[in-house]
Formats: C-alpha cells, sequence, structure tokens
C-alpha cells in the first residue's frame, strides 16, 4: 500500500509539473481544435504535431536545402576569393589612405 501511495504522490507532482508549464493547456487547446474540425483530418497526429508546431521539413525538403546550402556555400568562398584577389589588385594601382596620407 505505502508503494501504491509512493507513485501516486509522484503522479501528482508530474500533473502539477505539466499544468504549471503549460503543457496541458497547450495538449488541451489543440485537442480542442481538432474535435471542433469540421473536416476531420486523415491522419489526426499530424494535425496535432501541426499544431503544436512539431512539423519540421519533409526529408526531401530537407535534403534539397542541405544541397542549396553546399551549393551556396562553394559561391561564397569563391566570391570570397575574388574579392580578395580584386582587393589585392587594386592595392597595386591605389595606395591605401594610410599610405597615402603619410606623403
Amino acid at each position: 500500500m505505502a508503494h501504491y501511495k509512493a507513485s501516486e504522490s509522484k503522479r501528482e507532482q508530474f500533473r502539477r509539473y505539466l499544468e504549471k508549464s503549460g503543457v496541458l493547456d497547450t495538449i488541451t487547446s489543440v485537442l480542442v481544435a481538432l474535435y471542433e474540425e469540421t473536416d476531420k483530418p486523415n491522419n489526426a497526429l499530424d494535425f496535432i504535431k501541426l499544431h503544436l508546431g512539431a512539423t519540421g521539413p519533409e526529408p526531401a525538403d530537407a535534403e534539397a536545402l542541405r544541397m542549396e546550402l553546399a551549393d551556396l556555400q562553394q559561391k561564397f568562398n569563391l566570391l570570397m576569393e575574388e574579392n580578395k584577389e580584386l582587393k589585392n589588385r587594386l592595392m597595386q594601382y591605389e595606395p591605401s589612405p594610410e599610405n597615402g596620407a603619410a606623403e
């Protein structure tokens, strides 16, 4: 019987924790939204995930974004190298303001 009391106490503490942190209110509001939905979604779990904000990009979208990121990083590196090269070429024709003022 004492084990049952300890277990019940832990459950009550956990319930208060969930209530205090707003988890119960959030889950309740999502479930109410699902209940009030006139056209019930085929996948209730996806509906809940969407309304909780737990959905991330689809795996195909994530892969496309990774490829785009790699491509843009490569372009960035090329442009930075070109910028550095152009600055060096410019320094051959124009003295820097610090050097020009000293003369």
